[in-house]
């Protein structure tokens, strides 16, 4: 289990044990942990987590992983812009199909932070092309900070982007995940309970 957790590059190991659920309303909590249990991935659906900075993506996208790791699933972790960076540096160097059928083994490829940065048109048509090549044969997991309908910014292009919603919300899992960030209300409480130095 441990070689598993390793091999998914989780940046974190963070559980649904230290989720606050009550910061994110629009999350709830008996579906999502529902989905812990891993049949989603059984039936090769996916899960798109979409909202502003701070509010749990990562952490939820992570404990859904480690679940799936410690069930015996295999799981691949990345940003959208180190996924697009590997894809394109196995392009270069003419093994770009032997990096794609590494990626395919996994039972779960999860996908962190789609939107946040923009990519060249060919990274964005090998972003699209392991989306697009997972459609029914294995599960996909994508947090971003953009809504749908502005993920022609990432796809560069209407056709691209609606044939990929298209196959990625057939069989999907979507939350809203709205909401202040939760690194900015702890910092401001932070802030408030740290004791004030007196004035000289």
């Amino acid at each position: 289990m441990r070689a598993r957790i390793k091999q998914a590059t989780f940046p974190v190991e963070k559980d649904f044990d230290t989720f606050d659920f009550s910061v994110t309303g629009s999350l709830p909590k008996q579906k999502v942990l529902e989905l812990a249990r891993g049949e989603w991935i059984d039936r090769n659906e996916n899960v798109c987590l979409i909202g502003s900075a701070g509010t749990g993506k990562t952490h939820a996208a992570t404990s859904l992983g480690l679940a799936a790791c410690r069930q015996g699933r295999r799981v691949r972790f990345f940003t959208a812009a180190t996924l697009v960076n590997r894809l394109e540096e196995a392009q270069k160097q003419y093994r770009l199909d032997r990096y794609l059928a590494g990626l395919d083994k996994a039972d779960l490829l999860i996908c962190d932070e789609l939107g946040y940065l923009s990519f060249s048109r060919s990274g964005a048509e090998l972003l699209f092309q392991v989306f697009a090549d997972r459609y029914e044969r294995g599960s996909l997991l994508i947090t971003s900070n953009l809504p749908f309908s502005e993920w022609n910014q990432v796809f560069q292009g209407e056709r691209m982007t609606a044939a990929l919603l298209d196959r990625l919300t057939h069989h999907c899992h979507i939350f809203e995940m709205n909401g202040e960030s939760y690194r900015f209300r702890q910092s401001m409480k932070e802030k408030r309970d740290s004791p004030k130095k007196p004035s000289s």
